[in-house]
């Protein structure tokens, strides 16, 4: 084994000190680059002003409405959300109002119906009715007479006519009278096939229409 020589002329083991690696090394490190010097202190600097503003939040009662970098997809997707809510709602607003729109066309359509029908109902009871009893009475004193415009009637499609010599008195003028509102249409039917303008209403008449025939 080498041995090394000491000052007083006696020599001793050779260990890893006698051969130290090469370069400095402890505290003997070389120059750290400009990037390593910096980023500590960037770190610091940003520890702290997420520290500051988390702080801030908290006393001031705004935590909630800290949006930090990696938030802004959440408030992206919140704010998507608020929008295709409001546009469910508008879309809702539209068919209710759609739906109303409907509703009140079809309550016109109805009451429009029901109008058509009551004015339908009310034809219907004043219509001509040619089977109604018609009854010819002759005041002239002309033979026949009467019987000559009873057939005028039958020839008219009326089928229950009936010719007679008058009782009491008689009107100055030849006129058709009738007993009730339903009579009214059949009553100014008979009196234009047989050319009198003359039509009232007389409620203690034998028939539902008399026909009073005078020069």
């Amino acid at each position: 084994m080498a041995r090394n020589d000491r000052n007083d002329g006696t020599s001793y083991p050779k260990d890893v000190f006698d051969n130290p690696p090469a370069g400095p090394v402890g505290v003997h490190r070389g120059n750290m680059s400009v990037a390593a010097r910096v980023i500590p202190f960037v770190v610091v600097v940003v520890v702290a002003a997420l520290l500051g503003m988390l702080a801030w939040g908290l006393f001031s009662g705004e935590a909630g409405k800290i949006r930090f970098p990696w938030q802004a997809s959440g408030s992206s997707s919140q704010a998507a959300s608020r929008s295709t809510s409001t546009k469910s709602d508008k879309s809702a607003g539209a068919k209710k109002t759609a739906s109303s729109s409907a509703s009140s066309s079809s309550a016109t359509a109805s009451a429009s119906t029901d109008g058509s029908s009551s004015a339908s109902a009310t034809q219907t009871v004043q219509s001509v009715n040619k089977s109604s009893a018609v009854r010819v009475i002759n005041a002239t004193g002309i033979t026949g007479y009467a019987a000559q415009k009873a057939k005028i009637l039958t020839g008219d499609g009326y089928t229950n006519v009936s010719a007679d010599n008058p009782t009491g008195q008689v009107p100055t003028t030849s006129v058709v009278w009738y007993q009730n509102e339903t009579d009214k249409a059949t009553a100014q039917d008979v009196a234009s096939t047989l050319g009198i303008s003359q039509v009232e209403q007389v409620g203690n008449i034998a028939s539902p229409v008399v026909v009073v025939l005078l020069q």
